[in-house]
């Protein structure tokens, strides 16, 4: 869990430990603030100790379910962006859901990196910061991206990237901070699935960090039988 006064508060609530536990650990990585809850008395709790600033929330709880906990949430005025998690995928429970003041709705079973990427675009929708896409310069430390020129450069100074480089760079500027595994690179960058060989991964992050970290302060790192994550490491 990220302690900093400046990290972004997530609460998830979920009744299975398993997927809280899952939670907690990647969005915790990912530089968010987390707590959680296994039901409604334990999530408004929560609420009423330590405000969160997005609360990732289950359908399918016991007592009362996701959907009756977001209508007493929105009546006790805590306005916070809400994130739909469940197994449900029907039609009618996004528009319910949606209807009762959720803002987006993420399905069983999901990608941890989709979601802390869905909780980060609803918190700068809810501060009315512009989307991120509307940025055309992607950063992280003194590495910049640039899509409108397709360039990247590093403390000013232009680095040259194959296309399939500047793919996995992108990829990686885009979740920069989350761990991603090699699997999950693979169906992003090369669009294979769990059967695809890792190797080639291993041999792209390698050439990639040679030429954004030669010289430099890393900003590329292998989390050890995880994967890679690109990130500032925090001054001590």
């Amino acid at each position: 869990m990220n302690d900093s006064a400046e990290a972004d508060r997530v609460l998830v609530v979920d009744d299975d430990a398993g997927v809280r536990q899952l939670l907690i650990s990647a969005l915790g990585f990912a530089g968010f603030a987390v707590d959680a809850a296994g039901g409604l008395t334990e999530a408004l709790a929560q609420v009423a100790r330590r405000p969160p600033d997005v609360i990732v929330l289950d359908v399918m709880l016991p007592g009362a379910d996701g959907f009756e906990i977001l209508q007493l949430l929105r009546e006790g005025g805590i306005a916070v962006p809400v994130l739909f998690l469940t197994a449900r995928d029907a039609v009618e429970d996004r528009v319910r859901g949606l209807r009762l003041g959720g803002d987006d709705y993420v399905t069983k079973p999901f990608s941890v990196v989709e979601v802390g990427a869905r909780l980060q675009a609803l918190l700068r929708r809810a501060r009315g910061g512009p989307p991120a896409e509307q940025d055309p310069i992607l950063r992280c430390g003194d590495l910049e991206i640039d899509d409108l020129r397709h360039e990247v450069c590093r403390g000013g100074e232009l680095i040259e990237l194959s296309p399939t480089e500047y793919r996995l760079l992108h990829y990686l500027m885009v979740h920069q901070g989350q761990v991603l595994s090699r699997s999950q690179i693979l169906e992003a960058v090369w669009q294979y699935d769990f059967g695809g060989d890792s190797v080639v991964v291993e041999r792209f992050v390698s050439n990639l960090r040679r030429k954004i970290d030669a010289g430099r302060v890393p900003l590329l790192h292998t989390v050890r039988g995880v994967g890679y994550t690109l990130r500032q490491q925090a001054v001590r």
